[in-house]
């Protein structure tokens, strides 16, 4: 498959799930939806229990980590072992197949995982000796393994062992090392590698600019955005949509800094919109705006917009269209595109502005939203809600469910 192809693809998927969001109502009915109000069995080994806003968590092994894609996710345990479930295409679950997983499945044996982050078609993940390894759709080179061969189990990424965090996006992927560089590969169509317009795309990580101070990165669906160690953020690629935040609907071919401030703590891209918060507390959003994703004002914003006036914003994750964050009560805020219950709030209602999800002050800064989402509390349980199309829930079934329910991973 050549990247038009898959352009096209991403692009079908898309309107696909934008047209499900009004037709889940009525194909799905009221009834089924409501399914996820109410607890579930235990299916295939994993405990599932609908009480996400109120209820005591099951007995499990905790979770340090967890990251949403499209339709499949993936998380660390406390234990080193990382799983995967949901849809496998291009085997994105990294269990050596391309079979679609309700219910969670181990990535091989090793038990030395520290982080991962899962992508549109791929995923890669962090070893505690900091190797990078990657898997799954490989047509624009978002592996880095120097082909365009997709993988269905973990390959390694190069030889460094400095690697520090990494971002996969919907066809390209960037990681920062150690050593404060950052890197980036995969297709570079709408200059998102940061490194101008040549490579159209890069099967290996090619390094963005000569810089040491890069703290974070985030992949959107065709721009990135990085903190540096002095509190400034910098954007690069597509901003048709105002996404990068520089005041621009258009393109920047390298990182171009977002405003002045010295203040920015992390940044987060979703298809087509960014969100950041600040060292005092506030959250910023911006890009675009249709299902009030950018959670204040109205229409495409090309520079950041405060959202709200608290200032105790923790962490915010933003993905397609939606947006959740945790403020330093433990309290959890989700906006933007509900149509499959991914705002948690038990409606399928659209938000644009910051709605609660529940009463519960448990919630912790590892959260991931997309079309579906997911939360680790303080006891180390991991929740998830919304589209289920393709299991990606991990319940055993294809139910979506609008509200948060336990998942207990295989022992």
């Amino acid at each position: 498959m050549n990247e038009q192809q898959d352009s096209r693809l991403w692009a079908r998927w898309r309107r696909t799930a934008r047209t499900a969001v009004t037709a889940a109502a009525v194909s799905l009915g009221i009834a089924t939806l409501a399914v996820g109000f109410s607890a579930g069995a235990a299916v295939a080994g994993v405990g599932v229990t609908g009480q996400g806003t109120s209820g005591v968590a099951l007995a499990a092994a905790p979770v340090s980590q967890i990251t949403t894609g499209d339709l499949h996710t993936c998380a660390v345990r406390t234990d080193g072992t990382l799983w995967c479930w949901g849809d496998n295409y291009g085997g994105k679950l990294g269990d050596g197949t391309t079979t679609n997983r309700t219910t969670p499945v181990q990535v091989g044996t090793a038990t030395t995982w520290s982080k991962v982050d899962a992508g549109t078609s791929n995923t890669c993940a962090i070893r505690t000796d900091g190797t990078l390894w990657c898997w799954g759709g490989n047509y624009n080179g978002q592996l880095g393994d120097g082909t365009t061969t997709s993988r269905s189990t973990p390959v390694q990424v190069g030889t460094a062992t400095t690697w520090a965090s990494v971002s996969a996006g919907a066809n390209h992927t960037c990681g920062v090392q150690t050593t404060g560089t950052l890197w980036c590969w995969g297709l570079n169509r709408n200059a998102q590698l940061g490194v101008g317009t040549s490579p159209s795309r890069a099967t290996s990580p090619v390094q963005v600019g000569t810089e040491t101070t890069w703290t974070s990165v985030t992949t959107g669906y065709a721009h990135s955005c990085g903190v540096r160690s002095g509190g400034t953020l910098w954007c690069w690629g597509d901003s048709t949509d105002g996404q990068l935040g520089v005041g621009i609907l258009g393109y920047r071919a390298t990182p171009a800094q977002v405003g002045t401030a010295t203040s920015w703590a992390g940044v987060t891209a979703g298809h087509a919109h960014t969100c950041a918060n600040r060292t005092d507390g506030t959250l910023w959003c911006w890009g675009e705006n249709g299902y009030g994703q950018v959670g204040a004002g109205t229409g495409v914003q090309t520079s950041p917009i405060q959202v709200g006036t608290a200032t105790t914003w923790t962490k915010v994750d933003a993905s397609v269209d939606s947006s959740c964050a945790v403020r330093t009560d433990g309290s959890l805020w989700c906006w933007g595109n509900n149509g499959f219950g991914q705002l948690g709030d038990g409606t399928t209602t659209h938000r644009s502005a910051p709605l609660r999800v529940g009463t519960l002050t448990t919630w912790t800064q590892n959260l991931s939203v997309s079309y579906h989402s997911c939360g680790v509390r303080t006891d180390g349980s991991l929740w998830c809600w919304g589209n289920n199309m393709s299991g990606q829930l991990g319940d055993g079934t294809t139910t979506h469910r609008s509200t948060p329910a336990q998942l207990v991973l295989p022992g």
